[in-house]
């Protein structure tokens, strides 16, 4: 563990812990949240099956269906770690991580597929992890060799082995997986084989005096560029195939070193990666809309944001706003974290119009 990177795991377990959702409304607007559920406490990813509405929650360690009266019965249950979920036809997927919850390290994380008429397979991806190690080819840490400033940031390093399959979403050729461990996305076929899609760049950022600040670094890293590690949290898959992932840049999200979370498509043919925005705080989710729009979960910007031909814009302020998913009608369901001041919450949010989002570009 680097000296951010473990503050970047800190700043993310903070933020989980204390999001608190604040939502009700005497009066709503036509796009304000309709709360369907606050029997959740970390609702991390949402799944629209039919006429069911499945989530992960990694609160309560199982994977359910969201009932009318708001109540969740269990699909799955005992599952360490809960996080991702998807279905294709009949079959589901869903995620798991065991992780020592003082030092926060994941020693056991994958993706369990459930077909009608199979037993459950279970794809290690820590197993897959240690093998291959997909993204040991990049480099991060400062861009420097000075002791002052390897003794506060730590040395430069190559990927680290560390998996934690967090989110999943369904192709025709199996499943894909964000893992936010290996900071990769794999392909895992029925049969638990598994590849690697795509890994992400160094997300390079210059420490600032805000930074040094707020931080407690000493004066000798001023200007210094550090490559953050990027960090995959969605992944959903469009028209043609087209693959899209949101990332958490691997650092310190706020005004130490800005909002760093982005938009990456990938192309699944060459497997190569292209940002499509950023700028995002806290990019936890993603789903796929109506006419090209693509919305993007903000955990610590306690929003979702809406993407239309490269502008963003906010759709709707949702404090502690960790997951979104849309219908085919267009229809988003958003859920945020439990705090100790209050439960989690799933909620409804009314289709909008093409390319018009009900708020001000930011």
């Amino acid at each position: 563990m680097r000296h951010f990177r473990s503050l970047a795991i800190g700043c993310v377990t903070a933020g989980l812990a204390v999001a608190t959702p604040g939502i009700a409304s005497a009066h709503p607007r036509s796009n304000a949240p309709v709360v369907l559920s606050t029997s959740v406490g970390a609702p991390f990813n949402l799944e629209v099956d039919g006429s069911r509405l499945l989530v992960a929650d990694g609160g309560a360690g199982l994977v359910g269906s969201v009932q009318r009266n708001g109540s969740i019965t269990p699909v799955v249950s005992d599952v360490p770690g809960a996080s991702g979920v998807a279905t294709r036809g009949r079959s589901l997927a869903y995620t798991s991580t065991v992780s020592n919850e003082e030092t926060l390290e994941n020693f056991a994380s994958g993706l369990h597929i459930r077909r009608p008429g199979h037993r459950t397979v279970y794809a290690d991806t820590t197993a897959y992890e240690k093998k291959y190690n997909p993204d040991g080819v990049n480099h991060y840490g400062p861009r420097s060799s000075d002791p002052c400033v390897t003794g506060a940031l730590g040395p430069r390093y190559t990927g680290l082995l560390d998996s934690h399959a967090y989110s999943v979403a369904s192709d025709r050729n199996g499943w894909l997986v964000a893992d936010a461990g290996g900071n990769d996305l794999l392909s895992v076929s029925d049969r638990g084989r598994i590849r690697t899609v795509a890994t992400f760049p160094a997300q390079p950022a210059v420490v600032t005096q805000a930074a040094i600040d707020e931080l407690g670094l000493p004066q000798c890293t001023l200007g210094v560029t550090y490559d953050f590690e990027a960090v995959p949290t969605d992944v959903e898959v469009g028209p043609g195939g087209s693959i899209y992932v949101t990332t958490l840049p691997g650092g310190p999200e706020g005004p130490q070193l800005g909002a760093r979370g982005s938009l990456w498509k990938v192309n699944p043919y060459t497997h190569s990666v292209t940002r499509i925005a950023t700028g995002f705080l806290g990019a936890t989710n993603l789903a796929l809309g109506t006419h090209g729009d693509i919305y993007v979960a903000e955990l610590f910007g306690n929003k979702i944001s809406v993407v239309h031909s490269g502008r963003v814009s906010t759709l709707v302020e949702l404090p502690g706003v960790v997951a979104v998913e849309s219908a085919r009608n267009g229809t988003l369901y958003a859920a945020t974290m439990g705090s100790e001041n209050g439960p989690g919450t799933i909620v409804k949010i009314a289709a909008t119009c093409k390319g018009h989002p009900r708020h001000g570009v930011r």
